[in-house]
């Protein structure tokens, strides 16, 4: 819209592989933040811990991903503007959902998962009870 480009089969193939790149960067984090609680952190250090640490992949892989974009934007000749139109929904798309991944992700991560338990948190209390029970024995 912003360009003056239609949504075509190019712009789409663009959006699908932005739907792809968000989702790994959003499982990423969330999954690094789940291993620090498994570790016992605290929740909201966890959280905080996760996203910082994330933070550099996240960047590099938009960065390059968006610098990856700018000869198929800049480039020219036959079947050039297929080309932009993929670049234009890439590098837009990839420098957005990036900024959303870093800060939203977090934020909802902290309040739809406060009341929940870490993932391993049965596996762990499981573990002590069997050493309780062999200890008795």
């Amino acid at each position: 819209w912003l360009t003056g480009s239609t949504l075509n089969v190019y712009s789409q193939i663009g959006l699908v592989m932005l739907i792809g790149l968000a989702a790994k960067n959003g499982i990423l984090i969330v999954e690094f933040i789940n291993q620090l609680r498994d570790r016992g952190m605290d929740f909201d250090e966890a959280v905080i811990e996760g996203a910082a640490v994330r933070l550099r992949p996240i960047l590099m892989t938009g960065i390059t991903t968006a610098a990856g974009t700018l000869p198929l934007i800049l480039s020219s000749g036959a079947g050039a503007e297929t080309r932009q139109v993929i670049g234009i929904v890439v590098l837009f798309g990839v420098s957005f959902s990036s900024l959303l991944t870093l800060f939203v992700i977090p934020l909802l991560y902290q309040v739809l998962a406060r009341r929940t338990s870490s993932p391993k948190a049965t596996q762990h209390q499981l573990e002590r009870e069997l050493e309780d029970v062999g200890q008795r024995a």
